[in-house]
């Protein structure tokens, strides 16, 4: 899990095909603040995208496997080398939820439709896959390629972002010209609550001893092994 607050800026130094142009792609990306505690099996966002480090360098260069999926269905099939990339290492869970929790599975691949620079701020407006909008809120949250940003408008088809001079600074965010893609991930909650209401399954719930919750229409769930124990327990 992330929080979107992105550590480093990286370069991509290599991207290898070891079954040629269509297969699974081998990711060599430098970032010395990313690898300096990096152990394979770490996992570490480019651009948003969660990956898990497969080989760690002297150099500061970390590598990583990127399947075809997310080849096909996230901005990084556009990366050549030399491309920066917004890094970020997995949150520990004694430290602050900077930004708000991000998963590093992209929902969907925007771009940039605009931008218009302020006195030290960019506003930026993002074009969204159609259907995506739904799960965005004035004022909440959205991840664009890796960042944390909090939403200033939205419609059916973008939404848009005030830019500060640190997020313009210490991304890639802010080279970030019109037509650019950006991987895209909307705020997790909003779709358990859209999965919740939509199948119904404020309806199938039970408390711990079988019996269907207040209000619901479920039937009582048949005792288990674990009941068992606790009546047990109980008599004890």
């Amino acid at each position: 899990m992330f929080t979107g607050i992105v550590e480093e800026i990286g370069t991509v130094r290599e991207i290898a095909f070891p079954g040629g142009e269509t297969s699974d792609a081998v990711l060599t990306v430098h970032g010395p603040l990313a690898t300096s505690d990096a152990h394979l099996g770490d996992s570490i966002a480019v651009d948003g995208v969660c990956l898990t480090v497969t080989g760690v360098g002297q150099d500061g260069t970390f590598t990583a496997d990127v399947m075809p999926e997310s080849l096909r269905r996230t901005a990084l099939g556009d990366l050549r080398p030399g491309s920066p990339v917004n890094l970020e290492r997995a949150v520990r869970a004694d430290t602050r939820l900077g930004g708000h929790i991000v998963q590093g599975h992209v929902d969907g691949v925007g771009s940039l439709v605009s931008r218009a620079p302020g006195e030290r701020w960019d506003d930026l407006v993002v074009s969204a896959p159609p259907g995506l909008t739904r799960y965005v809120a004035e004022k909440g949250s959205i991840t664009v390629s890796g960042v944390s940003l909090t939403v200033t408008h939205v419609d059916d088809a973008s939404f848009g972002v005030s830019l500060i001079p640190t997020t313009l600074e210490a991304t890639i965010l802010g080279s970030l010209a019109p037509g650019d893609r950006v991987n895209l991930e909307v705020d997790v909650l909003a779709k358990y609550v859209e999965r919740l209401l939509t199948t119904g399954a404020a309806t199938h719930l039970a408390d711990p001893d079988g019996r269907a919750l207040a209000g619901t229409d479920a039937p009582a769930v048949a005792a288990g092994p674990a009941d068992a124990l606790r009546t047990s327990a109980a008599k004890e």
